[in-house]
């Protein structure tokens, strides 16, 4: 005891050091020294920049001596770090290093800044650490990176009386820091120098070391804390130790002292879980102090422990990754901590422990050691046109198999390593999903729920604030732990519960969607707002779920509420959200190094914008559920005796058998809610790598063979190529281990098994919620889009790496997700326009692949048929080009001309991306065109209103088209210099690629069902004829007129217009003409020929425009020619046969027959009809005096009575010449 006050008494305070001014502990100056907007950590010492080039300095200055700080690089952007006087004024474009009296290195445009700027120091990188020295004594600046001097930066920088230097940074936008001081341990303490904080507290640090070593050896004399300790001058020495070791609790201990020393301890060996030593000293802890103390040490312990974590180096084998996760599972062993943890909001505060399971990306190869784990580097050589690469292993030559075995080998060494981190993480995970510990109150896996739960809606509700969000890169980690750990969970319990669901069959029961006892904040449903569900669905709840809905809960939500909610803003979210400041709601974790919570917004521009917090109370009207989520306690969720718990409500199709912990059901959902927030997306961007590593290699490949055809005479050529090579390959070695760092962290085989598993959960789930009738409209929107882009990211991807054919049961799951494409599309439960859209693309790009169109085909038959039928729906009231591009695909193959992937005329260009759907080698689907075919002949009726609608849009994409070529031309004309705008262009090649698709959906049907507009005891067919002629004119006329103005801007080869010309519409529009007028029977024939020569616009040169050409784009048009001549000649046009001419830009050109049609020729465009473009305006409107030509106004008004172009009610049409005198 006297050996202890001994101790404790000796170490005076430490004596002020000369040489600075200020305050201590030094921290950010969040009062008067700033400038622009920012936001500053709790502790303020963490910033993140929030306009466009924000400052900020410490609260203390130096101005002799030698001294240093350290900054942690959280974001890799744009900062000048360094020192500034007291004098220097910063603005939003001037910051530290701009003005004569500061001082900045910025080491993401490696350059040191002082007025002027110059090369100086290395690139930093997230995770790095930059040390900022200066030396009043030489008047020098210098930096250090890692621990490396950059060396001297600056030299003579002013010095003498009245002259401070403060350390500052100017950061831009979403960039953030953190600084230290000296309050914490320092990662690169240099000996010479002495600290702004002056020394490390180091009488503490001592009395600190000593007193753990008592402490370690009193409980080396194992001590039973549970019966009556032995000695009570142990006791009192023991409570004495630990009590004043960490009085205080300041952070510079527990980080520098404590962590080490449980460190130490468990490095000297013993299994993690439940190292003796280490539970031992949790239980004194819990024992001896008062409860405040210890979470006080527990909570500085576990946040020094998330640092550690965050931002330690990455080495070889991931030893401080791993120690760290070692540590903090032992802690988690400890029942009392993990208790406390889980319910401190500040420590897993939005589930703040999300950090402990991203493993980050090294950002430099070389330091993390990666080229001795992965000395031989390798990326494919051999790529086809679409430049894949095509080589077969067996054509590979020896040293390439070396070169790429060897590669592998070295990233399974780097995947092991890897595996024994996650490892780590799982248990972790699984402590926290433990639901056995109940001796000290709740469960942890109830709470953790909770937290969970909270964490998606802070997530889900804040979608447009990126600093407020968890990072997507730790959301991909996290959501792979999580999957492992439930499912490891839920197959233990099923093996406990033989007759329950195993996880390989897991899915989340439909009663959760509408009982009320999971919160899915204000995500939307399938059948549109909750609220509205809620009123219109009550009396199918009552009879299908026998749940009855609290009228005054429907009150609460009716519209008056959301008058409420649009006032009041975000503050009325559910459960009280807080909300700041608007748009500037506050990064709520991880995007502040230090990992504090910010309560202070700094700004300059805008005092207006720090709106007060609001507290986390419950907001006065609240969206009455159930409960909140806080509220639910083990039984809610689980349910009792009598009480079904989370699954309430069970529908009479859902079949009654045990499925697994009702938690882990909820856990899957949130699971498939992170999975749609942001993990699809950052598996999307990480794909990145992968095609930079094609992009060089296809460099690299193309500069090796300039090489070898480089004359020997060009050495300056030469020279520049190896150049070139030698950077090419430098760059291919560092991507490639990158890449496979990327694809054992990311894309390995085992993450690509969980997104397959959690495909099928989603699969299931929708066809257990789909059984439920109409109460399907409850389920989220979410679990559809996680279905198609779980599949997306399967097959686009995990690929190469890994193959979807290997997964088991792929076939069937394609299959299934199949007959959900094909039911739902068009599925009148679904309100939503956006997840319809969704549903009509991914069933649009599922046709596209042979594979996934198999699928297709072997959902069950009235399934294809009713899926038919809703594609034949009349183009009219819906979004009809996704479904008319479906038709296309299963039709492009076996049209006329239709078997090209690309366009003739573009085959010399390379595709931006040869995997885009459209670019997929046409697989035509001939059973789905048998269901076509007898879908439209059986029923007249639906034949004939889809018909009409695909000739409206027909005649309106090409109007459209013709309209806007009209004013790109007239725009070309013009003498000044003038861009056409490049969404213009866009619309117009979108006009024209539709006219095209809906021809071929015209010769689609016209081939598979001639009758409909061929046999005329159908009532509409001689109508539909008719107006397929008329179309057909009228798009003939418009392109192969000579000269004319297709053929003109064609012609300027306009980039965004690469796909106008004129070999597709012509190709497509010769398909129909020789089905109708060379396949058919003589009757047939006869009647299509008549109808189409009586047709008013019909211009004998445009046939024979595409029968006379010797150098017709069409290649096919050759063969049709000598069947077609006679057939056209019979019709009584005693023309002679069309003359030959050379092959002009596009191969077409226009026979000479003035004499022939000079009578219909008008003098000019402007007298042309505006709808047809084939004859003179003859018929003026009443009452809006608009003009077309008879025929156009004619068809017009069979079914519709308005103007083409005012939308006024036409109320007669009158003759109309044009006058004289113009």
């Amino acid at each position: 005891g006297a050996h202890l006050e001994r101790l404790l008494s000796e170490g005076e305070a430490n004596q002020p050091v000369e040489g600075r001014l200020g305050p201590q502990p030094v921290v950010l100056d969040h009062t008067s020294g700033f400038e622009g907007l920012l936001f500053v950590d709790d502790d303020l010492l963490g910033v993140i920049g929030h306009s466009n080039f924000s400052s900020i300095r410490a609260t203390t200055c130096v101005y002799k001596g030698k001294w240093a700080y350290e900054v942690l690089i959280s974001s890799q952007g744009l900062m000048q770090i360094g020192w500034c006087t007291l004098n220097c004024r910063f603005n939003q474009e001037e910051g530290v290093g701009d003005t004569p009296d500061s001082y900045a290195y910025d080491g993401n445009r490696v350059r040191k800044w002082n007025v002027t700027t110059t090369n100086y120091g290395k690139s930093w990188a997230a995770g790095d650490i930059v040390s900022c020295l200066i030396d009043l004594d030489e008047g020098t600046i210098t930096f250090c990176l890692n621990g490396q001097s950059l060396g001297t930066a600056f030299t003579n920088i002013k010095m003498g009386p009245g002259v401070a230097y403060f350390p500052a940074i100017s950061l831009s936008f979403k960039e953030s820091v953190a600084f230290n001081f000296g309050s914490r341990p320092l990662r690169y303490p240099s000996l010479l120098l002495t600290f702004i904080p002056s020394n490390p507290p180091s009488a503490d640090l001592t009395k600190a070391h000593k007193l753990l070593g008592y402490i370690k050896n009193v409980l080396s004399t194992s001590i039973d804390t549970q019966d009556r300790l032995k000695d009570s001058c142990s006791v009192s020495g023991v409570l004495r130790c630990v009590d004043v070791c960490l009085r205080q609790c300041k952070v510079y201990l527990v980080e520098d002292v404590l962590m080490n020393f449980l460190l130490g301890i468990l490095e000297g060996g013993g299994s993690v879980d439940e190292h003796p030593l280490i539970q031992q000293l949790l239980d004194l802890f819990w024992l001896l102090m008062e409860d405040y103390e210890v979470n006080e040490c527990l909570k500085q312990l576990m946040m020094s422990l998330l640092r550690a974590y965050r931002f330690s180096p990455i080495i070889p084998d991931l030893g401080f990754q791993i120690h760290y996760l070692r540590l903090t599972t032992a802690i988690l062993h400890h029942e009392k901590s993990r208790k406390y943890l889980l319910n401190n909001s500040f420590t897993f505060d939005v589930l703040r422990s999300v950090v402990f399971f991203y493993i980050k990306t090294p950002l430099r190869v070389k330091e993390a050691g990666l080229e001795e784990l992965i000395p031989t580097t390798w990326w494919p050589t051999h790529f086809d046109k679409e430049g894949k690469d095509e080589r077969d292993p067996k054509d590979e030559s020896a040293d390439e198999r070396l070169r790429r075995r060897a590669y592998e080998r070295g990233c399974q060494r780097l995947k092991k390593r890897i595996e024994v981190v996650e490892e780590l993480q799982v248990q972790i995970l699984r402590l926290l999903l433990n639901n056995k510990d109940k001796t000290t109150g709740e469960a942890s896996r109830y709470i953790f729920l909770n937290k969970f739960r909270k964490f998606l809606q802070e997530n889900a509700s804040n979608r447009g604030h990126p600093t407020a969000l968890c990072p997507p890169e730790y959301m991909v980690c996290f959501l792979h732990r999580l999957i492992t750990a439930v499912r490891s969970c839920w197959d233990e319990g099923n093996r406990k519960s033989p007759g329950s669901v195993n996880s390989e069959e897991a899915y989340v029961p439909p009663q959760l969607f509408y009982n009320g006892k999971v919160d899915y904040f204000d995500l939307q449903r399938l059948g549109g707002l909750l609220s509205h569900l809620k009123k219109t669905l009550k009396d199918d709840l009552a009879s299908k779920a026998n749940i009855i809905i609290d009228p005054a809960e429907i009150q609460a939500t009716s519209m008056d509420d959301l008058d409420e909610d649009e006032e009041s803003g975000a503050a009325q979210r559910p459960f009280g959200a807080a909300a700041m400041g608007g748009a500037l709601a506050r990064p709520s974790w991880l995007s502040s190094p230090t990992l504090g919570r910010a309560n202070r917004f700094l700004s300059t521009a805008a005092v207006s914008l720090m709106t007060p917090r609001r507290p986390l109370t419950q907001p006065e009207k609240v969206k009455i559920r159930t409960l909140t989520v806080e509220q639910r306690t083990e039984e809610d969720i689980e349910g009792s005796h009598g009480n079904d718990g989370l699954l309430l409500g069970r529908p009479l199709e859902e079949p009654d058998q045990p499925i697994a912990d009702k938690s882990l059901l909820e856990i899957i959902d949130g699971i498939v809610m992170m999975y749609n927030l942001s993990v699809h997306q950052q598996l999307g961007k990480m794909v990145v790598v992968s095609d930079d590593v094609h992009e060089y290699a296809v460099a690299l490949k193309d500069t090796e063979e300039k090489i070898a055809r480089c004359p020997a005479r060009r050495a300056d050529i030469l020279e520049e190529l190896q150049k070139s090579q030698k950077v090419f390959a430098e760059k291919l070695n560092h991507l490639s281990r990158r890449l496979a760092w990327i694809n054992a962290t990311i894309y390995s085989k085992e993450k690509m098994l969980d997104v397959y598993w959690l495909l099928c959960v989603c699969i299931r789930t929708i066809e257990h919620a789909d059984n439920t009738g109409s109460l399907f409209a409850f389920a989220p929107e979410f679990y559809l889009n996680v279905a198609m882009n779980a599949y997306s990211a399967l097959k686009n991807y995990f690929s190469p790496a890994n193959s979807m054919e290997e997964l088991p049961g792929y076939e069937e799951t394609l299959t299934q997700l199949a007959a959900i494409l094909a039911k739902h599309f068009a599925d009148p439960r679904i309100v939503g326009t956006d997840i319809k859209d969704s549903l009509m693309q991914a069933l649009a790009s599922y046709v596209c692949y042979p594979q996934s169109l198999r699928a297709v085909e072997r959902i069950p038959e009235e399934q294809r048929v009713a899926m038919m039928r809703n594609l034949l729906a009349p183009y009219e009231q819906r979004p009809w080009a996704q479904t008319n591009w479906i038709l296309v695909r299963l039709w492009r193959g076996c049209g006329f001309g239709y078997r090209y992937t690309r366009l003739p005329h573009l085959l010399k260009t390379k595709p931006e991306d040869a995997n885009l759907p459209s670019l997929q080698k046409p697989c035509p689907s001939l059973l789905l065109q048998r269901h076509m075919a007898e879908l439209l002949s059986m029923d007249k009726d639906m034949a004939a209103s889809f018909l009409n609608s695909v000739l409206n849009q027909l005649n309106w994409a090409f109007s459209e088209f013709i309209g806007m070529i009209q004013e790109i031309q007239q725009a070309a004309e013009r003498p000044e210099r003038n861009f056409v705008d490049t969404r213009q262009l866009k619309v117009c090649a979108t006009c024209f690629d539709l006219s095209v698709s809906l021809l071929r959906v015209l010769e689609m049907t016209v081939t598979l069902v001639p009758e409909i507009f061929l046999d005329w005891s159908r009532p509409s067919a001689e109508l539909l004829l008719r107006r397929l002629a008329q179309l057909l004119n009228q798009v003939l006329n418009r392109v192969t007129a000579e000269k004319n103005l297709f053929d003109r801007v064609v012609n300027l080869r306009l980039p965004g217009l690469e796909s106008v010309d004129h070999y597709p519409i012509l190709v497509a529009v010769t398909g129909i003409l020789v089905r109708i007028l060379v396949d058919g029977d003589r009757q047939g024939i006869s009647r299509a020929a008549s109808v189409l020569l009586s047709d008013p616009c019909f211009q004998l040169h445009s046939i024979q425009h595409l029968l006379g050409e010797g150098g017709d784009s069409s290649s096919s048009s050759a063969a049709v020619a000598p069947a077609a001549r006679p057939v056209v000649g019979s019709l009584g046009s005693s023309v002679a046969p069309p003359i030959p001419s050379a092959a002009g830009t596009a191969g077409v050109r226009q026979v000479s027959l003035s004499h022939l049609f000079s009578v219909f020729q008008p003098t000019s465009e402007e007298d042309l009809c505006p709808i047809c473009y084939a004859h003179s305006i003859s018929a003026i409107f009443k009452p809006c005096s608009h003009k077309s030509c008879k025929a156009c106004i004619n068809q017009h008004l069979m079914n519709n009575k308005d103007c083409f172009f005012c939308k006024a009610t036409i109320t007669g049409v009158e003759d109309y010449s044009k006058p004289a005198s113009s």
